[in-house]
């Protein structure tokens, strides 16, 4: 019973958005050195493709952000929005704020288009607490899509996305329900379940949705908490009129942990 005494004492918490999804900016970065023969799974991608994802990991897992961007053109554009120069500024100072981030990309398609490379890949991004980031521990996967020709990217798209931040020494486990995509207009579920029994613990929590849009990469949000009266969120939302990429995001706090989860969806035509 004690425990709901700390919690209403943090009711409003501000966190970082997103800038941590800018992680699949690192996704892929190319050279002209290969033959563009057709391909449809990694096995049969060139070694210096494979090289060079392996490459622009070990630049990300240093922090050097210049070694990074030059794989991106100066005319880069992204579904999102972003620019080269929003990039390299966001990349800073997510590298600022988490400077223990780790991160894995494995290709999973490619493609010849042209004089372009069409390919998709996995990032998997893990970061450990530290003074900085206010303690908070980072899991990350994102899956992109990224158009190359010669020796730089021109056009990135995230496919899929979802980070998970915690903090604490036993922050809830969260279970997220849904849908990877919805037609303008339509009602949707939303559920962010804690799969763990609570004991004598009351949980603070709330839910947010937000449109993805190129400033709010570098924004951080006060989210006002509020006392669950079952284990979880449970909300029902209803997409905008226009199609785009949403997120949204559920916060889960108890006395000894948080969790914050943050999801990708999009919104479609009918």
């Amino acid at each position: 019973m004690s425990n709901i005494f700390a919690l209403l004492l943090r009711r409003q918490q501000k966190f970082p958005r997103s800038p941590w999804v800018l992680v699949f900016l690192l996704a892929l970065g190319l050279t002209s050195g290969w033959k563009c023969a057709e391909a449809s799974t990694p096995v049969n991608a060139p070694a210096e493709l494979k090289n060079l994802l392996t490459q622009i990991d070990n630049s990300a897992n240093k922090g050097d952000v210049k070694a990074v961007m030059q794989y991106y053109s100066p005319n880069f554009t992204h579904g999102d929005g972003l620019t080269r120069q929003t990039m390299e500024k966001a990349l800073t100072a997510l590298w600022k704020q988490y400077p223990r981030l780790r991160y894995t990309t494995q290709l999973q398609s490619w493609k010849s288009e042209g004089n372009a490379i069409i390919a998709e890949t996995v990032t998997s991004i893990t970061g450990l607490p530290s003074s900085n980031s206010r303690n908070l521990a980072l899991n990350s996967t994102i899956r992109s899509r990224q158009r190359l020709t010669s020796t730089q990217i021109l056009r990135q798209d995230i496919l899929s996305e979802r980070t998970q931040l915690t903090s604490g020494a036993k922050p809830p486990k969260i279970e997220i329900k849904l849908p990877d995509q919805v037609k303008v207009g339509q009602q949707y579920t939303f559920d962010a379940i804690v799969n763990e029994p609570l004991g004598e613990d009351y949980l603070l929590g709330a839910a947010l949705e937000e449109p993805i849009q190129p400033e709010k990469y570098l924004s951080s949000t006060s989210v006002n908490l509020e006392l669950l009266s079952a284990g979880g969120l449970f909300k029902q939302g209803r997409a905008p009129a226009t199609p785009g990429s949403q997120w949204i995001s559920a916060v889960i706090m108890r006395g000894d942990g948080m969790t914050m989860v943050t999801q990708r969806f999009q919104v479609v035509k009918k």
